[in-house]
């Protein structure tokens, strides 16, 4: 009331229209929509670590915002600078700068998850995981890495993508398209085969598909990293001598309920993934190779065995030739008869 007394009408009425005019412009400055051409929503992409500063750039350039201080300013009053998360957000046309805010705090996104791609993991169990982790539908990845047209697009001449999907850990966003995830990881492939394997192909009688498919029976057979140089050279030599490889992994593989302990009907399964029936290497990778078994599968370790048993302690022992295998099969077995 004393501030009323101290101003005269007409100052009174100056300041009214000064705060009136303050609020306009802050209603018009925040709470009316930008509009943008184009089809809408429009998809916008917030990397994993990106700023504040790249995001508004890139909501300016892509005409989403006409303005890049006011939408900081918005952020400001949100204190959304640390609190936006990567993710890929579908914008509707029409949203002010507070809204924008809100719906990079709180809106429905597919956010970036990270994923991983386990050694000896097959394109089933793949897909599952990336179902669970990154909401990817199951089926259409398997179609996917199953297309023969897809596949060929990629230089993979082969009934799937499987033995291709390095091993190791990928940042996806959800409800990706398939073909966006196996690109990236193929990428990941394709660049570790030019840095570490290319050099070694050229002394290798095999085809790519080959050595990958031999590498990921190494990957089948054990979890030590020292051993798979010397499987590797052990199934080398059984090839150079035109024996049956007789992998248990292969058997494994056709397994339809997963994993189990083997009997010797088993070994009879009709495929060509039997390597107990047929010589040579099955038509494809039985799973996707770890790093070390893809080097491994390259780089063998040259020897004279021909055999190999599991010693009971996670590793095995090598034979050169069948009897001294024979000793080591009847020391493994007794191994397990103290087990049980």
């Amino acid at each position: 009331m004393k501030i009323l007394k101290l101003l005269t009408p007409k100052q009174y009425i100056v300041v009214v229209s000064f705060f009136f005019i303050v609020l306009i412009t802050l209603y018009y400055i925040f709470f009316t929509g930008n509009y943008f051409s184009g089809a809408s929503p429009r998809r916008f992409e917030i990397k994993r670590g990106e700023t504040l500063n790249s995001i508004t750039e890139k909501l300016f350039s892509d005409g989403i915002i006409p303005n890049k201080t006011n939408f900081k300013i918005a952020a400001f009053i949100y204190g959304a600078e640390k609190k936006i998360r990567a993710a890929r957000y579908y914008i509707p046309n029409g949203l002010n700068y507070l809204e924008l805010v809100e719906l990079f705090l709180w809106g429905k996104a597919d956010y970036l998850r990270l994923i991983k791609i386990y050694e000896g993991s097959t394109i089933h169990s793949t897909a599952a995981s990336l179902k669970l982790d990154a909401l990817i539908d199951s089926t259409y990845f398997v179609q996917v890495a199953t297309s023969k047209q897809y596949l060929d697009s990629l230089g993979i001449f082969a009934e799937s993508v499987q033995g291709y999907l390095l091993p190791g850990e990928y940042y996806i966003y959800e409800r990706s398209n398939p073909r966006e995830v196996i690109n990236l990881i193929f990428a990941e492939f394709s660049k570790f085969f030019n840095n570490s394997l290319a050099k070694f192909s050229k002394d290798q009688q095999y085809s790519l598909h080959e050595l990958v498919t031999l590498a990921s029976i190494v990957e089948g057979e054990t979890n030590k990293e020292s051993e798979m140089p010397i499987i590797a050279g052990v199934y080398f030599n059984r090839l150079k001598k035109r024996m049956k490889l007789q992998a248990d992994p292969t058997i494994q593989f056709l397994q339809k309920n997963g994993w189990k302990r083997l009997n010797h009907s088993d070994l009879n399964i009709e495929s060509p993934y039997n390597t107990y029936k047929y010589f040579g290497l099955p038509p494809g990778p039985i799973n996707n190779p770890g790093k070390a078994a893809l080097k491994a599968a390259f780089t063998p370790e040259k020897h004279n065995y021909l055999f190999f048993v599991a010693d009971g302690t996670g590793g095995h022992k090598f034979a050169e030739n069948y009897s001294k295998h024979l000793k080591f099969v009847k020391e493994y077995r007794t191994w397990l008869r103290s087990q049980q």
